[in-house]
């Protein structure tokens, strides 16, 4: 049985002004192209398939495109809703394609059983059997209690959680021996683990949701194919917990980052192998530090990535020279003539000087809600418990807040 593990495609993100539709184009492009290579049975996308809970139509088309064209390959498709996904966009279409070969689930579902599936191989056989779990929210398997603690909400959420894997394990099981073949339980998941790294387009779950789930709390699937965490890694060192990473670079800081896609291939009940899959970079971005002058030969060097049809995306961190008040002008005619197009200059602010501070502004597209409000905190005389406590609401706030978006 061949699974392809994919997630955190993020369509219809806008970068910086900038659309990532073709660059998502040319990806499902080459996945269809790999799923045909390498014979896949099932592709796996382990939630957030879109960037917004009302994303644009245009990667509704793309989404839609791709399952047409992967109906084609004879390969069964996996949709998980993710923490940017909207459960009720994602559940209208359903029915709808699950004509197509396509099984979604958007959201914690009510039977359980609508989460246990059984997937094939491309000569119909049962290949295997899927705890297919989305991203869960507190309300999902919670119910809000007054008085909790902030350590409380997560101690509860998690074991919530862990119950809800296991459950949904039991049943796999007892589907398995229904079935009467030694097949292998492949698990999902959209969610922080502990010891998992991050990057800074990774939107953190706060208070509410939880913040880092041990992989002791997993069941004993073959597999357990996450989502949420954009860089590929290993969980724990465990060769079967896996994050595949997003397929493109979603931040500056994962602009070096090599993406991949997870090609599994389970035997009997027993995971055999996984081979990474290198997705192609689409589109070129890096961000360059330093001075003007290690900054002039570092775009040029950059600029060798680059074309006049698709110029190098640049991220420019300004140091020692932090201080000019015409770095924009400066930049620009380091720039001249090369395929590069800067889309944010930063400046590194030492503490050295402090009376340069104020020509070191931050504008707010380079700041998170979280970065503002501890700016705020930290011009208060507060102590550390107050400044937690107070830190602690604001998250669950925001949690609540972004959760009613989806």
């Amino acid at each position: 049985m061949r699974i392809l593990h994919t997630s955190d495609w993020h369509l219809g993100q806008h970068f910086m002004g900038k659309t990532r539709q073709a660059e998502h184009q040319a990806f499902c492009t080459w996945l269809i192209e790999q799923v045909r290579a390498h014979q896949v049975d099932a592709v796996l996308i382990a939630g957030d398939i879109f960037d917004t809970g009302a994303p644009p139509s245009y990667a509704r088309e793309q989404y839609n495109r791709f399952i047409v064209e992967l109906r084609g390959t004879g390969c069964e498709l996996v949709v998980l809703g993710g923490n940017h996904d909207s459960v009720a966009m994602l559940g209208e279409s359903k029915t709808l394609l699950a004509q197509l070969g396509t099984r979604v689930i958007p959201g914690v579902c009510e039977p359980l059983d609508e989460q246990l599936l059984v997937l094939h191989r491309r000569d119909g056989s049962p290949g295997a059997i899927l705890c297919a779990i989305p991203f869960i929210r507190p309300r999902d398997v919670l119910q809000s209690q007054a008085g909790q603690s902030a350590q409380d909400k997560q101690l509860s959420l998690q074991q919530a959680i862990q119950q809800h894997y296991q459950a949904l394990y039991a049943l796999a099981e007892a589907k398995r021996a229904e079935l009467g073949d030694d097949l292998p339980i492949i698990a999902t998941g959209h969610l922080t683990t502990v010891g998992a790294s991050a990057s800074d387009s990774v939107r953190e779950i706060y208070v509410g949701s939880l913040e880092a789930f041990p992989t002791s709390a997993f069941p004993p699937a073959a597999y357990i194919a996450l989502g949420h965490i954009h860089r590929p890694q290993k969980v724990g060192g465990l060769e079967h917990i896996r994050y595949c990473g997003s397929p493109i670079a979603l931040s500056f800081d994962e602009a070096r980052q090599q993406k991949e896609v997870l090609l599994v291939e389970l035997e009997g009940s027993a995971l055999r192998s996984i081979q990474p899959l290198p997705v192609p970079c689409f589109q070129p971005l890096l961000s360059l530090r330093g001075s003007l002058k290690e900054l002039d030969s570092a775009i040029r060097e950059a600029a060798k990535q680059g074309s006049a049809e698709q110029p190098v995306w640049l991220e420019v961190l300004v140091g020692t020279d932090d201080y000019l008040s015409d770095l924009q002008l400066r930049i620009s005619a380091l720039c001249e003539g090369l395929p590069v197009e800067v889309l944010r200059i930063r400046r590194e602010r030492g503490n050295a000087v402090a009376g340069l501070q104020g020509q070191a502004r931050e504008t707010l597209d380079e700041l998170s809600v979280e970065d503002v409000f501890a700016q705020r905190l930290s011009s208060e005389s507060l102590d550390e418990a107050e400044q937690q406590g107070l830190l602690g609401l604001y998250q669950q706030v925001v949690s609540e807040l972004r959760e009613g978006e989806l």
